[in-house]
């Protein structure tokens, strides 16, 4: 079912729509594609919200840099300096994330208003990008379906096509306290496994070397669950690479609820960040993005999996977020 959930500064209507299965409650805004909530229960049968978001429009107006809950796109994570090179042609971006361009510019999916259809356990959100939105290349269809499966799990199938060649990279940005999202305990304590033996290291702006390092012997190894903390903002190389369908890659526990998030995908890569800038009304590690992705700014390393698309091919990606408590 959907209701008005606010009106955006141009007079155009923002809907939320709510999902429910298996004990699970999904809310979801048209605006940004935005993951407002998830209920879920606890160890005792207590449900509570695991996703930050706000409780009304004006919030995520007035705090849109978190992205929290958002669909991001075109291009989700950094592109070096807000360029690329494409078929001979350098393409300029926005550089919101100085020097760099980030989450799609400026005005990226994040911001838009997507065209909402009820279909079976979940939502179809569509739109079409055009043209030098943002300044990427080629008029991009896209097609993104939420759904709630029998277990309760949240799916996330996304497609996209195009009409001259471009790059895409989509994904999901929400942040998660299995304790709670808002408890002031925040979600540091929260213990992750993760199936990666290499992550790509970055510079000072964020932006990978190139290299792919071992994980082995340092704090990025979470091969074995243990507690996150903090200082993450990184991308790691899945062991399994990039797959036709989800295969399980994470899992994060909070010992303190029972409740344990599991994630599947078919993107070769995940960007693990642990909210060290999140500000009011959330404090610094309030929340942990586990956000499936190609690698960051892979249009201008040929070396990492690619992320262009051309005419006549379909982009597909699908990641799964799994709730369960023990």
């Amino acid at each position: 079912m959907s209701e008005l959930f606010g009106t955006l500064p141009d007079g155009t209507p923002v809907h939320r729509w709510t999902l429910e299965r298996a004990g699970v409650r999904v809310r979801v805004l048209s605006y940004g594609g935005i993951v407002q909530s998830v209920e879920v229960p606890d160890r005792d049968g207590h449900t509570a919200d695991v996703v930050l978001g706000f409780a009304d429009l004006d919030g995520y107006l007035t705090h849109p840099e978190p992205y929290l809950g958002a669909l991001v796109g075109r291009y989700a994570n950094r592109i070096a300096g807000g360029r690329f090179p494409l078929e001979g042609v350098t393409y300029s971006l926005a550089r919101n994330n100085a020097p760099n361009s980030l989450h799609g510019g400026e005005r990226g999916f994040d911001k838009r208003v997507w065209d909402v259809e009820p279909i079976e356990h979940g939502l179809r959100l569509s739109r079409v990008s055009a043209h030098g939105e943002e300044g990427f290349p080629g008029r991009l269809t896209v097609s993104v379906t939420y759904t709630l499966d029998e277990s309760g799990a949240l799916r996330f199938g996304y497609e996209a096509t195009t009409d001259a060649p471009t790059v895409v990279n989509l994904t999901n940005h929400s942040y998660f306290d299995l304790s709670g999202a808002g408890d002031t305990n925040g979600a540091g304590g929260h213990e992750l496994r993760l199936a990666a033996s290499r992550f790509t290291p970055v510079d000072g702006d964020l932006i990978p070397t190139g290299a792919l390092d071992d994980v082995a012997g340092t704090r990025f190894d979470f091969r074995e669950a243990r507690k996150v903390g903090s200082g993450y903002d990184h991308n790691f190389v899945l062991d399994k690479g990039l797959t036709p369908a989800p295969v399980e890659i994470a899992e994060l526990y909070d010992p303190a609820s029972g409740r344990v998030l599991t994630v599947s995908t078919t993107e070769p890569g995940i960007q693990l960040y642990t909210g060290d800038y999140l500000a009011d009304p959330y404090a610094p590690g309030a929340g942990i993005a586990l956000e499936t992705q190609h690698f960051p700014d892979s249009p201008n390393r040929p070396e990492f999996p690619s992320t262009e698309l051309r005419p006549g091919d379909t982009y597909r990606s699908e990641t799964v977020y799994g709730f369960s408590a023990r």
